[in-house]
């Protein structure tokens, strides 16, 4: 993360921080992941093989021997 610049009030305390829009981007990108990882706290587990097999079906991984 870069240096992070702060806007102070006139007592100089710390209110606002500024930071690159990238930085902002990938923040957001994270807080929204988070977000889906809280949605499906409750969902059942997938087993790997299980997962592997349903993308091979839809032909989204190719097996490579």
């Amino acid at each position: 993360m870069n240096e992070l610049r702060y806007i102070v009030d006139e007592k100089g305390e710390k209110k606002e921080v500024v930071i690159p829009v990238e930085e902002y981007e990938e923040l957001l990108e994270d807080l929204h992941d988070l977000a889906i990882v809280a949605e499906r706290k409750g969902e059942p587990a997938v087993p790997l093989e299980e997962i592997i097999e349903k993308l091979k079906r839809n032909g989204i991984l190719q097996c490579s021997t």
